[in-house]
């Protein structure tokens, strides 16, 4: 078998019916399982995946194991000579499993394989490629005190479209074989979600391989929506920062007072925005509807303007129209669009201040998101 995909679900059906659908399109021409490991959600994950997704893996766990102990539980029934580690707020391209494998069968000693990751405004994520987080390197990114540090955190070695050798990648998206997950014994429990990701890529590192960012294929993660951002889990980071450097890391009295100061600085930080912080939803006036759907049309009534799918691809023409037509919404319907090209619209077109929708393949709702600072917004159509 090619390929073992794994998916930690925890109360995010929409989310997750989205990712499924753009796995299966992305296993064509290859071997590959699904597994999703559900944490006790209360929503109808579990449902959806039983009625719509029936090859489909399924573990249901009776309560929330987290993050690492969740995967590890999925890698244990997995059969592919790789893995993928994935969220389930991600949307992944036709290709993308083809590219990555291809790339890594060409590296004898293969970590772990990370890609550009994007928010749902287009944006790159950054944390897709990242540095060791020594405590220097984290002290002066926590302070904002050293660009340099600053550089070396999030791997500016190489920018966001080069491709090559990094230290961290996020588990959002990760890519290795299975026989070196089981060699450094899988994510480490004691953490329960944050900071497994890291230390993961960390193990992986000390036994002598190499990670590495593939900027080639493109992938959606819609940041923030696979965890809910709360205090709670902010909480759950803050522990996993203390877990990481107690573990990796021998710091002397002065220095160890001044990391934790340094994690105590920045949850408190963390804290009063997640307190300030207000989700506001923003009103739709005029929409480029990019689809066929008769049910989309009508839930959109008056206030759509259809363009001819010839003018996909034709970016300087669709900017055109979006000034023009003061478009402030596009919808991508998934069964006329494959997932690259809204990937690549998305990208090419996340500076016309618009809000990016998609209507996945079969399905009655549209997912959205304005920015990293906001969680990706399910809109049921009825």
């Amino acid at each position: 078998m090619d390929l073992s995909v794994i998916i930690v679900n925890y109360n995010v059906q929409y989310f997750l019916e989205q990712c499924l659908l753009s796995v299966q399109a992305a296993s064509t021409n290859l071997d590959v399982e699904i597994i999703v490991v559900d944490n006790n959600s209360t929503d109808e994950s579990c449902k959806l995946v039983s009625e719509k997704f029936a090859k489909v893996h399924l573990i249901k766990n009776k309560i929330n194991l987290g993050f690492s102990k969740a995967n590890n539980q999925g890698v244990e029934i997995a059969e592919g000579e790789f893995i993928l580690i994935l969220n389930p707020d991600t949307v992944v391209a036709e290709d993308t499993f083809t590219q990555i494998l291809s790339f890594a069968k060409t590296k004898q000693n293969l970590g772990i394989l990370g890609v550009k990751l994007i928010d749902g405004s287009g944006s790159f994520l950054p944390e897709s490629k990242r540095g060791i987080p020594t405590p220097r390197v984290a002290f002066n990114k926590l302070f904002g005190i050293s660009s340099k540090q600053t550089g070396k955190y999030y791997a500016t070695h190489l920018n966001e479209d080069e491709t090559g050798v990094v230290d961290i990648l996020v588990g959002a998206f990760m890519l290795l074989k299975r026989t070196v997950f089981n060699e450094v014994n899988g994510f480490d429990t004691a953490y329960f979600m944050y900071g497994e990701d890291i230390d993961l890529s960390y193990k992986i590192l000390k036994k002598g391989y190499q990670n590495y960012y593939f900027s080639k294929t493109q992938v959606i993660h819609y940041k923030g929506e696979s965890t809910r951002r709360d205090t709670k889990y902010l909480r759950y980071f803050y522990r996993a920062m203390k877990i990481f450097y107690s573990k990796h890391f021998k710091l002397n009295r002065i220095y160890d007072f001044a990391m934790s100061f340094g994690i105590e600085f920045w949850f408190l930080l963390k804290y009063l925005k997640f307190i300030q912080f207000k989700e506001e939803s923003q009103l739709t006036f005029n929409v480029l509807y990019l689809g066929r759907n008769k049910l989309i049309k009508s839930y959109l009534g008056k206030k759509y303007l259809l363009i001819n799918e010839e003018l996909m691809g034709n970016f300087n023409q669709i900017k055109t129209i979006i000034k023009q037509k003061k478009i402030d919404t596009i919808i991508f319907d998934n069964e006329v669009v494959t997932n690259k090209k809204i990937i690549t619209h998305f990208e090419a077109l996340k500076g016309e201040n618009v809000i990016f929708k998609i209507h996945p393949k079969s399905t009655n709702f549209l997912i959205g998101s304005t920015s990293v600072q906001k969680r990706g917004l399910v809109e049921i159509i009825k």
